[in-house]
């Protein structure tokens, strides 16, 4: 099997650059440079997708819409199998929380994502999901383009999943067994991925982590930085 899921973070929204914790679909469009960035990660790609998925919150549809027109437009690339909407992989729903963007809603989001990447996956967030309730509609998707599309040999490429951050990073460490330490540690800006690999006995093998590659550890690869590492303007990357 020689596809990969990249799993990518939308582009920048509106609620982005309001810190809002903007999660129920169909949420928040682009900025100007969300589109930018969306257009960037198709010309960086190392190699065409034959595939296209995304969820089904606007930016998502949006930042799938760019890469699509970029790869058609400069390398000439029509997708094998096109592009698709998938209902179970949109971004981790907060509840209560929603729309708020004030430091006590960002520490009390990160309080329960920490539990969740500790194993407590029965905790929810107040009035949203348990990580349960999250494992339970995206890695149904997950299984599918597996088995569909990357474990057919006549599949020809990778599949590019237009997800969401807070999402991606804690399915991709429970699929791929990343340091839950090194996931919350290593958030993805907007347009940075998370690259996974099929493995033998349905197992799978993370192969880069934003700009990062093997081995996840944690502390070892993590960044310098001054900030208070369990805080983040960007609760959801």
């Amino acid at each position: 099997m020689s596809g990969r899921l990249v799993l990518v973070r939308h582009g920048q929204t509106h609620g982005n650059v309001d810190r809002r914790l903007d999660t129920r679909p169909p949420g928040a469009e682009l900025t100007d440079l969300g589109r930018d960035q969306a257009r960037s990660f198709a010309r960086a790609l190392p190699r065409p997708p034959a595939m296209i998925a995304h969820s089904i919150a606007t930016r998502a549809v949006q930042t799938a819409s760019e890469i699509s027109t970029v790869l058609s437009a400069t390398g000439g690339v029509t997708l094998a199998a096109g592009m698709h909407k998938f209902e179970g992989i949109h971004e981790v729903q907060v509840g209560e929380l929603e729309n708020r963007s004030d430091a006590d809603a960002h520490d009390e989001f990160n309080a329960v994502y920490r539990r969740w990447h500790a194993g407590e996956h029965a905790l929810a967030l107040p009035g949203g999901e348990t990580a349960q309730q999250v494992l339970d509609r995206y890695l149904p998707v997950v299984e599918q383009l597996r088995l569909r599309y990357l474990e057919d040999h006549t599949f020809p490429g990778d599949i590019v999943v237009v997800s969401h951050g807070a999402a991606i990073r804690f399915v991709s460490a429970v699929l791929a067994g990343v340091d839950s330490q090194f996931a919350l540690d290593h958030h993805l800006a907007n347009t940075e991925s998370v690259v996974l690999a099929p493995a033998a006995d349905g197992r799978w093998n993370c192969v880069q982590w934003g700009l990062l590659t093997p081995p996840f550890e944690s502390g070892a690869s993590a960044v310098a930085t001054t900030e208070d590492t369990s805080r983040s303007a960007e609760p959801m990357g």
